[in-house]
């Protein structure tokens, strides 16, 4: 017979929008969550618990894994699940893991492009002596993400790749099993609610910017957001049942995965009250900080303040007034504008009322 079309098989479509569960995805930005200790009081929930929960040693390894060979265990392409992207990376030859990690410092699309004499560097090189490899590393990234004492361990494992390769898989199956796995089994249907709400919402009607803003409930800087949307043919919002009033961001293929704490959409009908829960848990989350309540007050009581004034009216460090105000602009409560040079912000009442409105609802009766 002659030989079927060519049509007859054809891939599936997929939609340049879109809301996934994203599992491989979600654990890694969780596990990652883990070695930012920094932010575990403003997490709260799950990322505290468990790092207060862990050894001095499993933080240790947990840190070196997670953030020294990020992109040897950061997924490349979607997974139906973290055990099946575990078992993937078990499998693979542990030279090949490590090369993972080299290429993406070499390859990075969000640094700039490599001269050609260091793309033409042979591993050899990169890795002649811990010293080559923080300077490689330097030339890649500005100091302040280079760790040098991080880097130096990292290093000694970077020259060994059957015990990276090992320490590395070993430590994801053990935080897996002890802490991720349980965690996972609690949080699933509710991330599946919040992607079945968003996927039976108009999202597939709004351009990239505008579902940005629909789907993380966060006003974004459009002419930064839009040239980044720009750069990738698919979104993909992933929920989060631990990133709270934050984002996070991964790329993969052609995608911009987009990490959100997971929420229902506004005017939603569908019910999902352990979704409705932790929304409010995040939003409540950020006002249960005395700091916050008073630069909500002073932006309340006397108007638009930029971030300076605020910190001199209240005499906080620079540190503590950067990272009070993005909570509070991530949650919704503040507007922030460029005003002069200046980041400048505006309390955003429909958003506070929003909030008593949720949790009023909530505690209604059906």
């Amino acid at each position: 017979m002659p030989a079927p079309d060519q049509d007859i098989m054809l891939s599936p479509v997929r939609s340049a929008l879109d809301v996934g569960l994203e599992p491989a995805f979600n654990a890694i930005h969780s596990l990652v969550l883990l070695a930012k200790t920094q932010h575990i009081s403003e997490l709260g929930g799950w990322v505290e618990e468990t790092v207060l929960a862990m050894s001095a040693l499993e933080r240790q390894r947990h840190r070196l894994v997670m953030i020294g060979f990020f992109y040897a265990v950061l997924p490349r392409r979607s997974w139906p699940s973290f055990p099946d992207y575990l078992a993937h990376l078990v499998s693979m030859p542990p030279a090949k893991l490590r090369d993972k990690l080299l290429n993406a410092y070499l390859n990075l699309p969000c640094l700039p492009q490599v001269s050609a004499d260091m793309q033409e560097m042979a591993v050899d090189e990169i890795l002649a002596s811990a010293e080559t490899f923080l300077d490689f590393l330097r030339q890649r990234f500005s100091d302040e993400y280079v760790d040098p004492e991080l880097e130096r361990h990292a290093f000694a494992y970077l020259v060994d790749p059957p015990s990276m390769h090992k320490m590395i898989t070993t430590h994801l199956r053990h935080v897996w099993d002890s802490y991720l796995a349980p965690e996972w089994r609690r949080v699933e249907l509710m991330l599946t609610d919040a992607v079945s709400a968003f996927n039976q919402s108009e999202l597939q009607g709004m351009d990239k910017l505008q579902a940005f803003q629909y789907v993380t409930g966060q006003t974004p800087d459009q002419d930064h957001w839009r040239k980044t949307l720009a750069k990738h043919k698919r979104l993909v919002f992933i929920p989060s049942a631990h990133v709270g009033s934050y984002l996070g961001r991964v790329h993969f293929e052609d995608t911009l995965g987009i990490i959100f704490g997971a929420r229902l959409p506004e005017g939603t009908r569908f019910e999902a009250p352990d979704l409705s829960r932790a929304e409010i848990l995040t939003r409540l989350g950020t006002l249960a900080d005395d700091t916050r309540l008073r630069i909500l007050r002073l932006v309340a009581e006397e108007g638009e303040k930029c971030s300076q004034e605020i910190m001199q009216r209240l005499q906080l460090s620079q540190s503590a007034t950067s990272r009070h105000l993005s909570q509070l602009s991530a949650t919704g409560y503040l507007q922030a504008r460029r005003r002069e040079g200046a980041n400048c912000y505006q309390i955003n009442g429909l958003r506070i009322e929003d909030t008593v409105h949720a949790l009023t609802s909530y505690l209604s009766p059906a």
